[in-house]
């Protein structure tokens, strides 16, 4: 099915075609496509001990309010990581069995972490503990500073996560039988764990395998870091494309793509922005799933940051069997 034939489709279906001159917000229902992929896709509830699992680092984050990092004196605390948040979604917005699979020192600070896993609905039995040195010199906890954005400022990150326990964590360190033993329904993970340490996209990729043959599903966020990666562009294609190859939902958005998998979208320079084309992004969904087949869901955002507090958000998902896809048009959102 060609784009054009998408179109027509799509608007015998119901929705809007893909036609910048029309003023939809979808394209293909949602509700049909959601339930495409919800029916007989992820295992019942029932016969697992997680809905999802998600496998990442989990840091402590400090948060000025409005003030500044370099200013502030007062910081409210929290837990974050880009993998564990999507369990955290899972549990707190759709009520569903979560749990992350991480490593902390154990330490008070790691106890605080696991304090605050917990009191965002997030099982925390998968978390394996290293013994501390006393001083942080052989591993540690990831520290996260963030400060909000305002305006034409944007908002401003400060990680401290050299030697992290999770970065240092090597697939035998796991012993995948028992944490397995009660099924997973989807295991998330992305390229910020794959860029922790050395031996991350081993574990990525073990557990991913070992998922998928217990017929779980797999989910991973590109999620491309440059501050992780460095400059070593080649190691970030190399590992996400090998783990890319084990994964069923993809999620990314243009930077994403083009930074972590080498795809390109037509008419667009990634690193100057400008307008989002949607059918240039589909014909670029296309080529990914052409390339990685096994793939059944893959999503991208569709943002144009106007400043810090207000930004155009939009997307696109496709579902690569029965080649449909679902079109959010970008709208202004106050942040």
């Amino acid at each position: 099915m060609d784009l054009g034939q998408i179109d027509e489709s799509i608007a015998r279906s119901g929705g809007a075609a893909l036609d910048d001159t029309q003023d939809a917000t979808y394209c293909w229902p949602m509700s049909e496509i959601s339930g495409a992929v919800e029916a007989g896709f992820f295992r019942a509830s029932a016969e697992v001990q997680w809905d999802i699992l998600a496998l990442g680092e989990v840091m402590l984050r400090f948060d000025p309010g409005e003030g500044r990092i370099h200013t502030c004196r007062q910081f409210g605390v929290g837990e974050g990581g880009g993998e564990y948040n999507v369990a955290r979604g899972w549990s707190r917005v759709f009520g569903k069995k979560a749990g992350i699979l991480t490593a902390l020192v154990d330490n008070p600070v790691g106890q605080l972490v696991e304090s605050l896993i917990l009191s965002g609905g997030v099982d925390a039995s998968p978390i394996r503990w290293v013994p501390g040195d006393g001083a942080g010199r052989l591993v540690r906890n990831g520290l996260n500073f963030t400060e909000r954005g305002f305006g034409p400022r944007a908002g401003l990150g400060c990680s401290d996560r050299g030697h992290t326990a999770i970065s240092q964590l090597r697939p035998e360190d796991i012993d995948w039988q028992q944490l397995l033993a009660g099924g997973v329904g989807l295991l998330h993970t992305g390229g910020i764990y794959a860029a922790l340490g050395e031996h991350s996209p081993d574990v990525a990729e073990v557990a991913m395998k070992k998922v998928r043959e217990q017929g779980g599903r797999v989910s991973y966020d590109l999620n491309y870091r440059p501050s992780l990666w460095g400059a070593d562009q080649e190691r970030a294609q190399v590992v996400n494309r090998r783990l890319v190859s084990e994964v069923d939902i993809l999620f990314g958005n243009e930077e994403d793509f083009c930074e972590a998998l080498g795809f390109r979208i037509e008419g667009l320079d990634v690193h100057r922005g400008g307008r989002l084309d949607h059918r240039s992004y589909v014909k670029m969904l296309r080529e990914v799933a052409r390339q990685y087949p096994q793939l059944r869901v893959i999503a991208t955002s569709l943002r144009v940051a106007s400043s810090a507090t207000e930004n155009l958000w939009g997307g696109l998902l496709y579902q690569t069997e029965r080649d449909e896809v679902a079109y959010i048009e970008p709208q202004s959102t106050l942040i």
